[in-house]
Parts: C-alpha cells; structure tokens; sequence
C-alpha cells in the first residue's frame, strides 16, 4: 500500500508543480504599442469552412471588428451543403475585406482541413496568416496584439489556446483537459529555449504564422494526412529550424468546439492516436495519467483503515490532483463542475484514447464532417 500511495503521490505532485510554473509562462499577449512609429502588419485571417452556416458569419464579422492591422479575411468554402458560402457572398458584398473562395477538389491522401488551410495560405495577400476555425471568435484588438507578440519576441508560429465555452457535462469534463494536459506535461521552458520537434505544441483553433516560415516548413501540406494539425504543425515548423510559441488566448478569442456528449467524443477520438494514443506514447501517459490522476482516488475510497502514515502520503497526493484543475478554472474561466470531477474526466479521456487505439489496430478509419480517413 505504501507503494501505491508513494506512485500517487509522485504522479500527481509532477504535473501539479510543472503547472504552476508553466502558469507563470503562458502569459497573454501584450496590448500592442499604438504609439509606436511604423506600419501596421498586415493579416490575413484564414478560415476553412465546411458546412458551418450556424458559425461562419459571426466568425467573419468577429474578425472584421479588429483595428489597427492591414486586415483581409478570407473564408474558403470546402464543398459546404449549406448556407455557408451564400452566408459569406453577403458580407463580402458589404465589406471588400471579406473574400470567398471555393476549394478544389480534396486531393487523394490529404485531410480536409490540412488542403483547404493550404489552399487559403495561397490565397493570402498579407504577410502573417492567422488561421481560425469557423467555431472560433476573436475579440476586438486580438490581430494586433498576436503580431505584435510574433514582432517582440521573434518567432515564426505561435498559437493559443481561447476561452473555451462548455455546455453538457461531458464537454464540462473533458474540454478543460486541454489545458491541463498543455500545462501539466509540457516544460514550456523547452519550448522557449529549443527548436527541438519534441517541445512543439499549439491549439488547432488559432494559429498566428510569418508566411514566409510557412512556406519554408512546408505549410499544411507537410502535414497533409493530419487530424491533429495542434500538435503537428509546430512540429513541421520546428523540423524546419523555425521558432513557435505559446501564448494565453483566452482574452482574445473564445470558442465552443463541441455540442454535446457524442460531439465530444468523436472529436476527440478522431485525432487521438497522434497525440496521447501514439505507439510509444499510449502506455507511459496512461501510466501518468492514472497513477497521479486517477489512482488517489481510488485509494481515498478505501481509506478507511489508513493511519497517519498513509494520510500524509494520500492527503498532499488528492491536493494536487485538483490544485491544477481548480487554479485552470479560475485562470481560463473554465466549468468548476468539470474541475470538481476531474479523475473522472481524465478516466474518460483514457478510454477514449485506448478506443483510438483499437479502432486503428483494426485499421478502421476516423469518421469527420462527413469525410472517413484511413487509419
């Protein structure tokens, strides 16, 4: 029992500090410099678009309310059944800032995402792209500080993370794990220090880029058969000698990724086996994530013959399985009933990542807006 307690413990006590210091790090953006000298940079805002009739026009106009940069937004509708791209041919007739285009054909071996990115970063005419999800709205002022935080501190991607809008109770649970997952096991001083591919992380739903970095890591074409463009363009970037970073977005932008408990699930199933559920990966963050997340837990719940021994192992173990969760909710303004079921919500996501798992072990493709990808 011993044992089991001290595994707890360390488990949890590793990310919980490697937390605290990462918060110290993931700093916002800075309010740009309005009275400095010079041109303002020029952004394009890139957004794929399939079938998002429910999103597209307060994303378009979200980004439009943005001073202070040379700006074009530039919406690429990828074969949309809907309203989509007769939703957008309106702004655009109002705003000669907003341009639609139509995408080509979805080339064999390419995710849908990865070709209609590639194709809007040939359609940009400014020298940083920003690409957005459709679900995703930038606050006023959020272009301006993202290029000026790209200008100070020299890098050629950075990507944040929004506030993240939550609904049902699995979207409570899991969303959040986003967060902890990026702070609790990634060293951001790696990150900072080093060009190494190891240290790349970002958030699909916004990412800032230099186009010519862009073109010289391959942009979305290097990582064309991708479902996890978060983790993997970073990691293109950096294979290619170029700088990223992070930055905290939750004052800049907000987004509502998923509705519901099957939403969810499917997405982030979709993308699972190239992250937590890698081969080489899968087995050492399970281990992680159950001993420090789950199994203190587990052993409160059969406590009831512990001595002032074992209590002084489990009690600071339980601390700080939830500090890093609760601190998140407050910091990001995250749900504090998914905080308050956070073993819970790590247990889900292990299933999950295991069911990505098997599902590629029995070569069944990933299912998404309405596309299958091969395993």
């Amino acid at each position: 029992m011993d044992t089991l307690l001290l595994i707890a413990l360390i488990g949890a006590a590793l990310p919980c500090g490697l937390t605290l210091w990462n918060l110290w790090l993931y700093q916002p953006p800075p309010p740009a410099d309005d009275e400095s000298p010079g041109e303002r940079a020029g952004v394009s805002v890139l957004i794929p678009a399939r079938n998002e009739e429910a999103n597209i026009r307060e994303a378009v106009l979200a980004a439009l309310a943005n001073e202070g940069v040379e700006l074009e937004v530039v919406v690429l509708d990828d074969a949309s059944e809907d309203r989509t791209a007769a939703m957008v041919r309106e702004l655009s007739e109002s705003d000669p800032r907003v341009r639609l285009a139509a995408a080509p054909p979805l080339p064999a071996g390419w995710c849908g995402k990865q070709h209609a990115c590639q194709t809007l970063a040939t359609l940009a005419r400014h020298p940083l792209l920003v690409f957005v999800d459709a679900d995703v709205r930038l606050h006023p002022g959020s272009l301006q500080r993202m290029a000026a935080f790209v200008e100070r501190h020299n890098v050629d991607l950075a990507s944040g993370i929004p506030h993240q809008r939550t609904g049902s109770w699995m979207e409570h649970l899991l969303i959040p794990l986003i967060h902890f997952l990026l702070l609790g096991y990634l060293p951001f001083v790696g990150v900072r220090l080093t060009r190494w591919p190891m240290f790349a992380a970002g958030c699909g739903q916004l990412f800032i880029a230099r186009r010519a970095a862009y073109e010289r890591a391959g942009g979305h074409a290097a990582i064309r058969t991708s479902l996890h463009d978060g983790l993997t363009l970073p990691r293109a970037f950096r294979e290619a000698g170029c700088r990223t970073d992070l930055f905290d977005a939750t004052g800049i932008a907000t987004c509502r990724m998923y509705t519901g408990a099957r939403q969810v699930w499917n997405g982030l199933l979709k993308n699972a086996t190239e992250g937590v559920a890698a081969w080489g990966a899968i087995g050492p963050l399970t281990l992680l994530l159950f001993g420090g997340q789950v199994l203190p837990l587990l052993l409160l719940l059969g406590a009831g013959g512990f001595g002032a021994r074992e209590w002084r192992l489990l009690a600071p173990a339980l601390a700080c399985v939830w500090l890093p969760r609760l601190i998140q909710a407050w910091r990001f303004r995250l749900s504090w009933r998914g905080a308050s079921g956070h073993p819970l919500a790590v247990l889900l996501f292990l299933i999950i990542q295991w069911t990505a798992r098997l599902r590629a072990l029995r070569h069944r493709p990933a299912h998404w807006k309405g596309r299958s990808y091969p395993a």
